[in-house]
This record gives C-alpha cells, structure tokens and sequence, in this order.
C-alpha cells in the first residue's frame, strides 16, 4: 500500500548510506545485493517483519569482510532489534545515532554486535538510552576513554563485554546494580581500582 512506500523508503536510504561508507568488500557482495531497486527485505543481510509495515528488523553483515565506517543514518532504522557486524574491520567512531534504535534487543537476536572490527574513540553514553538492549559486545576494537556510568540505564542489559580495548579509569559502581545481567567481561583493557561492592 501507499502508506508503507515512506517507511520502506527511510530504511532503504539508510542501507543505502551504509554500503555507501562501505570502501570494500569482496565481490562487491553488498553493490550486487543492495539497490535502490525497493527490494530492501529480500536483501543479503537483512531480515524484514513479516506483519504489515515490512521494515527492516535485523542486519547481520557479520563476517563478510567488509571494511568501513558506520553512518548516522543507520539510526533511522527505527524498527532494528538487532545489529551484528562483528568480525569486519569497520573503524572510526560509533555514531550516537546509535541511541535513536529504541527496539535494539535480540530473542536470540537481541543484540547491538560490534565486535572485532576497528572502531576508535569513546563508548557513547547516548547508549544508556537503549532500555531493551539485552546484549551489548564491543570486544576487540579500539576503543577507549572510560566505561559510560550510563550503561547503567540499560536495564534489560544480560551481557556486557569491552574486553580486549583501551577503556581506562574505574568500574562504575552503578552497572553492579543490573539486576538482569548475568554475563560481564571488561579484561584486557586499561582499567583500574576495585571491583565495585555492587557487583557481589
């Protein structure tokens, strides 16, 4: 119908952006794959929902050796529960964008994966704002500056892992108080101090 040609069109532009930051990937997997042709949901990669509006729920481009930089735009993808582009080499900042994915969380899928890839700069606090979060991995990146007290706000948050980056600084106190978390791997970094009381 008419209504759902904006909607469609607003997740199109925003995939559209991605493969357009994207400066390599083999065969060309994404230009062959991804067109503005309006076939967003039978694209490699992308998992579209199956009742009515038909938008964009999932992007799982992990593994395909794709190299690059995430745009803002991806925070236009409103109906996203799920990012994984783990083992790519993707670089530069994480967008605070990011916040704007209020749905981001995973069934099995719940999930914001950026792991094994090359982003710099600091974990955005804007991050707090992702309340159905459940699974949150920026393993080996380069990342640094502290952990954002903010993270505690993530309430729906089960497993938090930054291991193998260059945050520095203290543990906040305040992410012991998740009471859904279950899994939290912060080694390999720069942090110091105690382990907070809160998390026992």
């Amino acid at each position: 119908s008419l209504a759902t040609v904006p909607n469609i069109s607003t997740d199109e532009a925003a995939l559209l952006a991605l493969k357009s930051h994207i400066s390599f990937g083999p065969n060309n997997i994404l230009a062959r794959n991804w067109s503005s042709s309006g076939l967003v949901c039978s694209s490699i990669g992308i998992t579209c929902s199956s009742r009515g509006h038909h938008r964009v729920t999932a992007l799982n481009i992990s593994s395909m050796q794709l190299h690059g930089t995430i745009p803002p735009h991806l925070g236009n993808l409103s109906f996203l529960t799920s990012i994984d582009i783990n083992n790519n080499t993707f670089y530069r900042e994480l967008p605070e964008e990011l916040a704007h994915l209020q749905r981001l969380k995973l069934i099995d899928l719940e999930l914001l994966n950026l792991s094994f890839n090359r982003f710099s700069g600091e974990i955005p606090a804007s991050i707090g704002a992702l309340q159905k979060l459940e699974y949150l991995w920026l393993d080996s990146n380069q990342l640094y500056g502290t952990i954002p007290s903010a993270i505690a706000n993530v309430s729906s948050l089960i497993h938090l892992s930054t291991g193998d980056n260059n945050l520095q600084g203290l543990i906040p106190a305040t992410i012991g108080s998740l009471s859904s978390l279950q899994v939290i791997s912060l080694s390999r970094n720069q942090l110091s101090g105690v382990v907070p009381a809160s998390f026992f």
